[in-house]
C-alpha cells in the first residue's frame, strides 16, 4: 500500500513538472506576440510621422495673399488669361487682381509707395519712368511676354481699302487725305473717319512715337480709352479706319476687317504666323512686357511665384490670346534671373 502512494506522488509530481513547463512556455510566447505588436506599432508610428512631414512639406508650398497688376489694354488679355490660369491650378489662395487702365497711367500707378506689383505694358519704360523709380528706390524688371502687331482695321461695309503701302497708312494718320478717293479715284469720294486708342495707351504712343515718328496725328481723329468702344465705332462707320493691337481684331474678325500692308514686297496680312520681329510683318511687329517691383518680389512669395508662372506660361497662352510668342530661350533666361531673386 505504501508502494503504491508512493508511486501516485510521483506521477502528480510529474505532471505538475510538465503543467508549469507548458504554463511558461505560453507566457513566453505572449511576451513575444506583444514585443511584435509593440514594434509593429512603432513601425505605424513612424510611416504616420513620415506622411504628416510629408503632408507639411506639401502645404508650405501652398501661398497666399494678392498679386496687384495694371497697365496696358493691349496686353491685358493675356494677363487675364495666365491670372485665370495660376489662381485655378497653380495657386487657389492668391488672389491676382488684373486691371487695364492703359500704359501710361498704369506706370502712375506702378511708381509710387505700396504701388501695384506689376505694369503691364506695350511700350518699353521711359527715361523719365524709370529716374522716377530710381528715385523712389523701387527696382524695375522688364519681362517680354510676347509680340504683338499693330493692326490697321476697317468697317466690314468697306470692301476697297483692303490693302495699304505703309506710307499711305501713315498718310492717312497723319491727314493728307481727306477723301478714300484721294488715295485711290475708283474709291468712295467720302471722308475717311479715323480712329485710334488715347494716350493712356501704348499703342497711341508707339503709332505715335515709332510708325508717325513723332509728328501730330491728323485733327479730328476719335481717340477712346476703351478698346471695345473702337471696336464698336469702327464697325458700325462704313468710311472708319482705326489701329490697335492684333489681339483686339482677332477676337473681333465677325466685327470689323484687317488691313493687308505693304511693306516693300507685297501686302502682308497680321497672323500669328506673320508677326514677328524679323518677319514678314516685321514693319508693324512690336514687343509687349510686364514690369515687375522686385522690390515686393523678394519680400512677398507669391509676387515672385507669379513672375515665374508667367515667364514660364507665356507662350502657351500668346497664341490664344492674340500674340506670338517669343524665342523660348528668351523666356528660359528671364526665368533664370527670376530665380536669383529667391
Amino acid at each position: 500500500m505504501k508502494f503504491k502512494k508512493y508511486l501516485m506522488f510521483l506521477l502528480v509530481a510529474a505532471l505538475a513538472v510538465v503543467l508549469v513547463a507548458c504554463g511558461g512556455s505560453e507566457e513566453e510566447n505572449t511576451e513575444d506576440t506583444g514585443s511584435e505588436e509593440a514594434a509593429s506599432e512603432d513601425t505605424a508610428s513612424e510611416d504616420t510621422a513620415s506622411e504628416d512631414t510629408e503632408e507639411t512639406d506639401s502645404e508650405s508650398t501652398e501661398l497666399d495673399g494678392s498679386v496687384v497688376i495694371d497697365g496696358s489694354g493691349t496686353v491685358y488679355p493675356l494677363m487675364a488669361r495666365l491670372a485665370e490660369e495660376y489662381m485655378i491650378n497653380e495657386q487657389p489662395g492668391v488672389s491676382v487682381e488684373v486691371s487695364r487702365a492703359g500704359t501710361s497711367a498704369g506706370f502712375e500707378k506702378f511708381l509710387m509707395e505700396d504701388g501695384t506689383d506689376f505694369n503691364d505694358a506695350s511700350r518699353q519704360i521711359k527715361e523719365e519712368e524709370q529716374a522716377k523709380a530710381d528715385e523712389l528706390g523701387i527696382e524695375v524688371m522688364e519681362l517680354k511676354v510676347a509680340l504683338d502687331g499693330l493692326t490697321i482695321v476697317t468697317s466690314p461695309e468697306n470692301d476697297w481699302a483692303t490693302e495699304l503701302t505703309e506710307q499711305q497708312v501713315k498718310d492717312i494718320f497723319l491727314g493728307e487725305y481727306t477723301n478714300w478717293s484721294d488715295i485711290n479715284p475708283e474709291w468712295p469720294e467720302e471722308q475717311i473717319q479715323t480712329y485710334g486708342p488715347n494716350e493712356n495707351h501704348g499703342t497711341y504712343e508707339f503709332f505715335y512715337e515709332n510708325i508717325l515718328e513723332e509728328q501730330d496725328l491728323v485733327e479730328g481723329i476719335d481717340l477712346q480709352q476703351e478698346y471695345s468702344t473702337l471696336v464698336t465705332l469702327v464697325s458700325e462707320d462704313t468710311n472708319a479706319i482705326g489701329f490697335f493691337g492684333f489681339g483686339y481684331y482677332d477676337s473681333n474678325q465677325d466685327k470689323i476687317n484687317a488691313v493687308s500692308v505693304d511693306f516693300g514686297d507685297g501686302p502682308v496680312a497680321p497672323s500669328l504666323d506673320t508677326i514677328a520681329e524679323d518677319g514678314d510683318y516685321a514693319g508693324f511687329t512690336r514687343p509687349v512686357f510686364t514690369y515687375l517691383n522686385t522690390n515686393n518680389a523678394t519680400e512677398k512669395a507669391q509676387v515672385l511665384d507669379y513672375a515665374l508662372y508667367v515667364m514660364n506660361s507665356t507662350n502657351e497662352f500668346a497664341g490664344e490670346t492674340g500674340f506670338a510668342p517669343i524665342p523660348d530661350e528668351e523666356a528660359q533666361a528671364l526665368v533664370e534671373e527670376l530665380e536669383g531673386l529667391k
